[in-house]
């Protein structure tokens, strides 16, 4: 997630100096005043700040939703976790009773209990 973060972060500051660059490179070589040309650098400058706030929302919904996500999957995997161990569980107990109920049965059929006491 931290790797997201970092690249969207590049990503941002990558768009917000390009348009930056773009916008101030294209106003220098307009043939405008400078009242004209610093009132296009203002306009210019607050469309790239609401696109630069509507990529950000944009992405925290899409980090919002997978971490949702993520929480579900990992909730998820969890229950299923819990089931196979209550279910081996079962299991190695109901192996374990057949065993001694085998070693029962055994110990019955030896005539005289054969302690290994003369």
């Amino acid at each position: 997630m931290s790797s997201d973060r970092d690249e969207f972060g590049a990503f941002l500051v990558g768009f917000i100096v390009g348009g930056l660059t773009g916008a101030v490179v294209s106003l220098l070589f307009a043939p405008q005043s400078g009242e004209e040309t610093r009132a296009l650098i203002r306009d210019k400058s607050i469309e790239l700040r609401d696109r630069a706030a509507e990529s950000a929302e944009e992405a925290l919904a899409r980090a919002e939703a997978a971490a949702t996500e993520a929480r579900s999957r990992a909730e998820e995997l969890a229950k299923q976790a819990r089931s196979r161990a209550e279910d081996f569980a079962r299991e190695v107990r109901a192996r374990g009773e057949g065993a001694l109920d085998a070693v029962r049965k055994s110990a019955a059929k030896k005539p005289g209990g054969e302690s290994g006491a003369a």
